[in-house]
């Protein structure tokens, strides 16, 4: 089944748009549905129902005190890179939470950070035909350097907009 909800329909509108237009597009509405995501300057590379890849560079306004990405942009990174993907399937009649968001710092990160989350089919499945449900979400986390300097533990639930009298 695919994702038929209004931000799938939203951001298929992009889809006519050059690449890296169509890039920049999608951050600036996204960014404005969660404005502290602009506020970090996270980049979303990919968005679909089945994928989200966003980054953030390694920049002034995000840095920490020896220089890398502050721990908090890091966790930003991962929650937005999975929430967005669940947000892609979860129908107009419900909204997604997270539910956990667990961090493992393992090593110092070089330069900017890249996250890729992911749904299976079956997740996505269960989110859209489930009145309410949680579900873990894959991710990773990868580094300028190419390694992955921090594991994610992110589940998001969805449940409906209007609770039942």
């Amino acid at each position: 089944m695919p994702a038929n909800n209004r931000l799938a329909r939203v951001l298929a509108r992009f889809d006519l748009l050059p690449k890296p237009l169509r890039r920049r597009m999608v951050t600036l509405f996204m960014g404005r549905m969660v404005p502290y995501v602009s506020t970090s300057d996270v980049q979303i590379e990919e968005l679909t129902a089945e994928r989200c890849v966003v980054s953030i560079p390694n920049h002034r306004q995000v840095r920490n005190h020896i220089g890398g990405i502050h721990a908090a942009a890091m966790a930003l990174v991962g929650e937005t890179a999975t929430g967005f993907v669940v947000a892609m399937n979860v129908p107009d009649t419900h909204v997604p939470v997270i539910k956990t968001l667990k961090v493992d710092y393992k090593k110092r990160l070089k330069g900017g950070l890249r996250v890729e989350a992911w749904l299976t089919e079956e997740q996505r499945d269960r989110i859209r035909a489930e009145d309410k449900g949680d579900v873990t979400v894959s991710v990773r986390a990868t580094d300028d350097a190419g390694q992955e300097p921090i594991l994610y533990e992110m589940v998001w639930a969805w449940i409906p907009k209007q609770r039942r009298a």
